[in-house]
């Protein structure tokens, strides 16, 4: 019987508390949408970006935009979840019923981990691709130039020439380009001559290729020569293609990973690459950390009253805790920390701190 009334017990919590989270989630994801459209209003009208194609990319930013608003949900369901069960006495049976407040605290914790595979399954596989067609809606809206950004790469077309490059990162301002093929079409459209470069890097008026290989289609042959380097040059801006580039931020594990691999080959910094990889790696140990801290602020108001002051302070702390973590990973970005101890070690301190906590509350 203690066995199967601790499993309703579970059921209890986890339902408190997912039932708040979803809200809480569906809530910031709405609130944030209609922001996006509203900042999305000055571009109508360029090239053939309208309100239609701003609603269609709102909507594909949806799971990317409940990726990043998840830790915050997950804080404020848990809170608003067991605090509703505070309120209603129920925590207070469970305690007097020898459940101790880790016991009450794990299962909830439980609760927001399943949410935390599901957001993370998301965050890997529907938001990145969702977010890379939105880039490419927008981007062909908004320039004749550009083709199309997908799972074959990125396409764009300069005068009778088409490029596609398998894929692209963004480094500061400017672009660098991977596989870079270029196909160059005569006055009635016949395909004259293919240049292949393993990757390009823009410069003022030009592209800078290398590992270069271009074959030209003559009347009976093909001819096919080797450079080490070749200037292209070219008036597509890097800016348009960076459009269509997904931020390190919004690249799922194997994308990053991919990318680093790229640029520390290539010479060039990978910071903001390595950093968003092991920001997405610590993402789930971060949100049940952050859960984990927040949870006593529940039980406070079990001793002595106060639950919605209690439960906004513990929201306030989490938001608090959040941009001092951002600020924290800037920190180590700029004075070069690994940033396995940048991202790895605020949630661990957090972490110990609710432990801690918990030890003494028995």
């Amino acid at each position: 019987m203690t066995r199967l009334r601790l499993k309703q017990v579970d059921r209890l919590i986890a339902r408190h508390v997912l039932a708040a989270l979803a809200v809480t989630l569906m809530l910031f994801v709405a609130i944030d949408a209609i922001s996006a459209l509203g900042r999305e209003i000055d571009e109508f009208g360029e090239g053939d970006y309208t309100l239609g194609t701003a609603l269609a990319y709102i909507a594909l930013s949806l799971p990317r935009r409940a990726y990043e608003f998840f830790p915050f949900a997950a804080v404020i369901g848990t809170l608003v979840g067991l605090g509703g069960l505070a309120a209603s006495a129920e925590l207070t049976a469970m305690r007097a019923g020898g459940m101790s407040q880790l016991r009450i605290a794990g299962s909830a914790l439980l609760a927001v981990a399943v949410a935390a595979a599901l957001m993370v399954a998301i965050g890997e596989t529907v938001a990145p691709d969702a977010e890379r067609r939105g880039a490419a809606l927008v981007a062909g809206a908004k320039s004749k130039e550009l083709i199309r950004a997908g799972r074959s790469g990125i396409w764009a077309r300069e005068g009778d020439t088409l490029v596609n490059a398998r894929r692209g990162v963004v480094v500061g301002e400017s672009v660098a380009l991977e596989e870079l093929r270029l196909y160059e079409f005569d006055a009635v459209g016949r395909l004259v001559r293919i240049t292949l470069a393993a990757r390009a890097e823009h410069e003022p008026g030009r592209w800078r290729l290398a590992g270069v290989v271009r074959q030209r289609f003559a009347e009976d042959a093909v001819e096919t020569t080797r450079e080490a380097a070749l200037d292209w040059p070219s008036q597509l801006e890097p800016g348009l293609l960076a459009t269509s580039i997904l931020r390190p931020q919004n690249l799922g594990l194997g994308e990053l990973s991919a990318a680093i691999r790229y640029m520390r080959a290539n010479g060039i910094d990978a910071t903001a690459y390595e950093s968003a990889y092991w920001k997405r790696l610590f993402y789930p140990f971060g949100v049940l950390a952050l859960v984990l801290a927040v949870v006593p602020f529940a039980f406070g108001a079990l001793r002595s009253g106060g639950l919605g002051k209690r439960i906004l302070l513990g929201m306030v702390l989490a938001i608090a805790w959040y941009f001092a973590q951002q600020a924290l990973f800037n920190l180590a970005a700029v004075y070069g920390v690994d940033p396995r101890l940048g991202q790895g070690l605020p949630p661990l301190l957090l972490a110990l701190v609710a432990a801690i906590w918990f030890a003494r509350a028995r």
